[in-house]
Formats: C-alpha cells, sequence, structure tokens
C-alpha cells in the first residue's frame, strides 16, 4: 500500500507545486521539501529520518535531500503550507459515494482523540477525557460529507468541549444540509449556530422522552427533537446513517501509514496538525485507489 500511496501522492504533488510561482534563492523547491515530509508520514518516521538517502529506494537515491533543519524551517513557511493545502483541496474536490454512504446533503460531525504520554513535557498538550478515562493530548475535530476527505477539520486541545469545536468548524462551512451529530452536540448555542449558517444539526438528546424544562429552546433544536421523537420516520432514517464517519474514523486508522498513536516526535499543535494533514491527504489517497478515483 505504501508504494501505492507514493506513485498516487508524487505526481499530485508536482502539479499542484506547477501551479504555484516558485520561491527565488531557494535550493530545494516546494514539492521537494513536502514529498520529503510526506516520506516520513507515510513511514511513520522522524523527518530527520526522511531526509537520509539510505531511506529512500534506490531509484529515487539521485535526488538532492535538504538537510533536517532545512526542513525544520521550510515547513514552517506559508508557501509550503499553501501547497499542503492545495492538495489538500484537491482532494476535497472528488466525490466518494461508498455503498452505504450518508444522503445528499448531508454531513457527519464527530472528533477523535490524540493522546500524549502521561509525562510529555508538551505543555500545550491538555488533559481531558479520551476513551478509557483522563488522558493528555490534543483532538481532532471533522465534518465529513461526499469527499474523500473531510469538508472541514481543526485540531483543539483535549480538553475542549465537542460542541465549541464543531462551532467553530460549522462557521466555515458553505451551502445548507443536514449536519449529523451524537448526543453531546445537543446544545443551544450550537442549534443556533447551525441555524444562522443554513444548516439543520441533527442530535439526539442525552434523555430521550424527558421534558424539556423551562429554559427557551432555539428553533434549530425543537425541529431536531420533532425529526428524532415526532411521528414521522424521515428523521430517524436519516440520523441512521451518521454511522458512515464511524467508517471513516475506522479505515482512516487501520490501514499502512493511517493514522496511528502520536508517536514520541509529533508534539505541539504545530506539529500535531501537520501530521494529521498528512494522514487525511494519504487516507483520501487510498480511498481514490481503492475505489478507482481519480485524485
Amino acid at each position: 500500500m505504501e508504494d501505492e500511496l507514493w506513485r498516487q501522492l508524487y505526481p499530485v504533488v508536482q502539479e499542484e507545486a506547477k501551479r504555484k510561482t516558485r520561491r527565488r534563492r531557494c535550493q530545494y523547491s516546494d514539492a521537494t521539501i513536502v514529498l520529503v515530509f510526506f516520506w516520513a508520514v507515510l513511514h511513520d518516521r522522524p523527518v530527520s529520518w526522511a531526509c537520509r538517502a539510505r531511506h529512500w529506494p534506490p531509484e529515487s537515491r539521485w535526488i538532492r535531500l535538504p538537510s533536517q533543519p532545512t526542513m525544520s524551517q521550510r515547513l514552517k513557511t506559508l508557501s509550503v503550507a499553501q501547497l499542503m493545502m492545495a492538495v489538500y483541496q484537491r482532494l476535497q474536490q472528488v466525490p466518494h459515494r461508498p455503498p452505504q454512504s450518508m444522503p445528499p446533503l448531508c454531513r457527519c460531525i464527530d472528533s477523535k482523540p490524540l493522546v500524549v504520554g502521561g509525562f510529555s513535557k508538551d505543555r500545550e498538550a491538555k488533559r481531558g477525557y479520551a476513551t478509557g478515562g483522563l488522558a493528555r493530548g490534543y483532538k481532532i475535530f471533522t465534518i465529513w460529507g461526499m469527499a474523500v476527505v473531510p469538508d472541514a477539520f481543526a485540531l483543539g486541545p483535549l480538553n475542549q468541549a465537542d460542541p465549541d469545536g464543531a462551532a467553530q468548524l460549522v462557521r466555515l462551512l458553505e451551502g445548507c444540509g443536514y449536519l449529523l451529530a451524537d448526543a453531546i452536540h445537543d446544545v443551544n448555542p450550537l442549534h443556533a449556530i447551525c441555524s444562522e449558517r443554513g444548516f439543520q444539526l441533527v442530535s439526539p438528546r442525552q434523555k430521550p422522552g424527558t421534558d424539556l424544562g423551562h429554559r427557551p429552546h432555539t428553533p434549530g433544536r425543537l425541529r431536531s427533537l420533532q425529526m428524532l421523537e415526532g411521528p414521522s420516520p424521515f428523521g430517524r432514517s436519516l440520523y441512521a446513517s451518521r454511522e458512515q464517519i464511524e467508517r471513516y474514523y475506522g479505515q482512516w486508522t487501520s490501514f499502512g501509514g493511517g493514522l496511528a498513536p502520536l508517536p514520541s516526535w509529533v508534539r505541539h499543535p504545530r506539529r500535531v496538525a501537520l501530521w494529521v494533514l498528512g494522514k487525511l491527504i494519504l487516507n483520501g489517497l487510498r480511498i481514490c485507489i481503492n475505489h478507482g478515483l481519480a485524485a
């Protein structure tokens, strides 16, 4: 799978790099920096490992590789970040309709904890709830639609509430439709933000069948309750398709080069966000390969 992903990734990066103005007085192009970074991400190794020629296949050892300090500096530049996002946005244009996909105009919201070791010196890794109890680390928030990569994603500390992370992403979305989320997202402020952006949040209550109390509720939340608890089966059948995002997360972590627990050299928000972006792009390319899609 690693070889297939690399053969798919290499021309995509080169094509997107040709659309950008080449940096002057730079020994290494942005495409070279991005490809060396992806070689490390693909093999779950540090960037310094990818800077050594012996870790590349014989047919690629003619390439002059940058040093680790050069990689560290160039990965912080705006032009490299723009090239990475150009590759990601290209994959956002690739439609994907698996057999059990969501209906049109539906998107799913979810998050995934990215845990670091308990004795890590990363001060930005906050303590919060993860699978199995309290831990330290980060959290990736995603809204997944009909493309091979999420329509929007953001990185936050592990102690950030899911509704807050979802609200941040909803403000980035365009269009309209339904947003399917689990019960933790059923809060009035998030319903209000979704309504302002033209979306209907569909999220079950944590205690269905109980009274609503004396507090006023937004029209969006009342509509969500009517869809999921009313006589019409439309809302419940719509919400059943939310299982697709669980499949996306499961497949994202179950192939060679996919998202594994954060390695020890991926710390601090900038590096974690770059690492997760690389894994999202590789997963999108994997979907393209498996389903015969053109990236």
